[in-house]
């Protein structure tokens, strides 16, 4: 059985700091001397227990990577829980594009959050953990405003992850900077996982206008070089317990050299 390790690190510049953080280390850390393949995520405390989980339903990836027996390690940074604030820290651009009329202005803060992943907790936890450094065992992923952050941070930090695992991304919120931030990009050798559940927008209209985002934007990494694995999910709504459902997924496609170890 792997373990879950908790710990805080300061976010200087934010209201919530300091600020939990968790980290799964597999079963056979302890007992290796060698660096792990590391996924680093948002929304931690959704990640790995139900009774840390804002809606009582986790990812359940402790419960998949016990299972499943690779060498990963999953490290995941709790969101500030206070109104708005996760939403302007999870947004990289101002420019928000969004059909929720109701949602009130706020200033994006996704930037500053980035930056705090790659210059702060990112060197951090390569201090603390035997983690890889190198770019190609290196991966970002989150779900809703954090899968928006993870396309953003793919493309801004091409240098510093390879991979990224994009879950029912919030990219209305920032489509037109996503893309042309994407198309300026020279990438590197990349993987990016991106999905829609069919149950996650009502109605014809929107249903289309989130694949076709989605596609297009999938479309635009393919010319750019990357492989992409954009997905479908029939029946998936936007919830922790249909994201549960897409890890045995998103993993495999991502990190396909764990898996041949097994």
């Amino acid at each position: 059985m792997g373990e879950v390790e908790e710990f805080t690190l300061p976010m200087d510049g934010f209201s919530q700091s300091p600020r939990k953080i968790w980290a799964y280390l597999p079963e056979n850390y302890r007992s290796s001397h060698r660096r792990f393949d590391v996924l680093y995520m948002f929304d931690g405390h959704n990640l790995f227990f139900d009774e840390l989980a804002t809606y009582g339903r986790c990812w359940g990836m402790k419960k998949y990577l016990d299972e499943i027996g690779i060498d990963l390690v999953v490290i995941g940074q709790d969101c500030n829980h206070t109104g708005n604030r996760r939403l302007a820290e999870y947004c990289p651009d101002s420019c928000v594009n969004t059909p929720l009329e109701e949602l009130p202005r706020f200033k994006a803060k996704g930037a500053a959050t980035a930056e705090w992943f790659v210059k702060v907790l990112k060197p951090y936890c390569e201090k603390k953990y035997r983690i890889a450094k190198d770019r190609r065992h290196v991966g970002i992923g989150g779900s809703s405003m954090g899968g928006l952050m993870s396309e953003y941070m793919i493309a801004k930090y091409n240098s510093v992850f390879s991979k990224a695992a994009c879950v029912s991304p919030s990219t209305h919120f920032n489509y037109d900077f996503l893309m042309d931030l994407t198309a300026a990009v020279s990438f590197q050798e990349t993987k990016i996982y991106i999905d829609q559940g069919s149950q996650e927008v009502h109605g014809k209209r929107l249903f289309i206008d989130a694949m076709n985002m989605m596609l297009t934007y999938s479309h635009l990494l393919n010319e750019k070089g990357c492989s992409t694995y954009p997905h479908l999910t029939p029946g998936g709504h936007h919830t922790e317990a249909d994201w549960e459902k897409i890890v045995p997924v998103f993993l495999p496609y991502l990190y396909p050299d764990l898996y041949q170890k097994k």
